[in-house]
């Protein structure tokens, strides 16, 4: 099996001095580093039924639709304010620098949806806690949020204490 953590790089001072941006293009364009990663994320849902996965724009929807696939489960756009077609619910968050916003259309998610929440990384969990509200707006059960990185020391977890969080890697 491929050690995908060799496929993510360190960028310095990305998008701000003083962080350290893990860039997962290097991953996405290996064939097999990404197939790994696919299988590993599919393997943390173990045998849960899901009948939607919800992807966070941008870099949540690559391997939230692979996953979406693999469980033969909806996938789901949530997706910054203006970028929806059809009518939408919007759920506003706080960032460390301002705010910000998410949407979903509004019949996307169905009463009783057990649904699979991904992204790519798991930070201060302000992206994450607000996409979890729009789904559970819509009546959708969040089963699990999954992403593929996990920075421990920024404490999101904290933000989704009362869902299951898998991650493949934490930093």
């Amino acid at each position: 099996m491929i050690d995908i953590e060799k496929y993510i790089r360190d960028i310095p001072d990305f998008p701000k001095k003083g962080v350290t941006f893990k860039d997962i293009t290097p991953l996405l364009s290996h064939p097999e580093a990404m197939e790994t990663c696919a299988q590993e994320l599919l393997r943390l849902t173990e045998s849960e039924k899901i009948n939607k996965v919800v992807g966070i724009e941008s870099r949540g929807f690559f391997f939230a639709t692979l996953l979406a696939q693999g469980l033969a489960a909806g996938f789901v756009p949530i997706r910054k304010p203006g970028k929806l077609p059809y009518a939408t619910l919007k759920q506003p968050y706080t960032l460390e620098y301002g705010m910000d916003a998410l949407e979903i259309h509004e019949d996307a998610i169905q009463k009783g949806d057990r649904v699979l929440l991904h992204d790519d990384v798991l930070a201060t969990g302000g992206t994450a806690q607000a996409a979890c509200r729009l789904i559970e707006q819509l009546g959708g059960e969040i089963v699990q949020c999954n992403f593929l990185i996990e920075l421990e020391f920024l404490k999101g977890a904290q933000k989704l204490r009362n869902y299951e969080i898998r991650s493949l890697l934490t930093y």
